[in-house]
């Protein structure tokens, strides 16, 4: 399901509609960098960057400090919200299309959506609980697109407990990630952390026996990492086992459209840190 959903979700984040959105509120739009921070952080209302920082867990403090510190200043959480959203409902109609906006099938996926997320819990998940906490929108469109958000957050919240129980850091969850395979290295110097940061991380998890020393995961690396994943699998299936195995499969054959249509928009960059595959 996450598969299914995520897709949807991170089109906000490379949209020219949502750059263009951003750029109305007067964020910079030569990176993707001040409006990804702006949108996502948004749901908690005006969050300094050290907030902001152990929410989102993998970007470097320095980083976020660079796009956060200054976020409020330009635009109200609020107004960026309001702007989120007429910026999901314009990418929505123009890569799923109108016809798909006003199918009733997308209009029953969007009420499933909804129900899963009304049971996605949210204590101890910061931003589930952000973005839960806001207004459903009415068209069945920014419905889905909204409950795609809760549960990715959801999700998230949980990877970050996963990753605190097995004993890594933000900058080790990112080389951990990394020494599986899961991206190339350059892939995560998004996430703003140095070289020598990078590096000094590796070492901590080769001293722990999790990495060897070109940087791949050990067979107990890879067991480790195995292990996060399954416990994140385990802490997002709630509103799963809610909405019920029958339902679950009815909504995820309605989402097949949608997430063609995502993935075959050509928006979504072919190497990235979410997981997200490929047509």
């Amino acid at each position: 399901m996450w598969h299914l959903l995520e897709p949807l979700h991170a089109l906000l984040y490379y949209a020219p509609e949502a750059f263009e959105e951003a750029a109305s509120l007067g964020y910079g739009t030569d990176e993707r960098w001040p409006s990804y921070f702006a949108w996502r952080a948004a749901p908690l209302g005006a969050a300094g960057p050290v907030r902001v920082a152990s929410a989102f867990y993998s970007f470097s403090p320095a980083a976020v400090a660079r796009y956060v510190s200054a976020a409020w200043s330009i635009a109200d959480p609020a107004d960026v919200l309001a702007a989120r959203l007429r910026a999901v409902d314009r990418t929505c109609r123009t890569v799923l299309g109108e016809d798909a906006v006003a199918d009733p099938g997308l209009a029953e996926a969007a009420a499933l959506a909804r129900r899963a997320a009304e049971a996605a819990g949210t204590a101890g998940r910061p931003l589930a609980a952000a973005n839960a906490e806001l207004p459903w929108p009415d068209a069945p469109h920014l419905v889905l697109w909204q409950a795609a958000t809760i549960l990715r957050e959801h999700r998230g919240d949980g990877h970050v407990t996963a990753l605190l129980a097995a004993g890594l850091d933000p900058v080790e969850a990112l080389v951990s990630f990394a020494s599986v395979g899961a991206a190339p290295e350059p892939v995560f110097a998004s996430r703003g952390w140095s070289p020598a940061e990078w590096s000094a991380a590796r070492d901590r998890l080769a001293a722990r026996g999790l990495v060897d020393a070109s940087g791949a995961a050990t067979d107990a690396g890879r067991a480790l990492r195995a292990g996060v994943e399954r416990r994140t699998d385990e802490l997002a299936a709630a509103p799963w086992a809610a909405l019920g195995a029958e339902e679950a499969d009815r909504l995820a054959d309605l989402l097949g459209g949608p997430w063609l249509a995502a993935i075959g928009s050509g928006l979504l960059p072919a190497e990235n840190t979410l997981g997200i595959g490929k047509v």
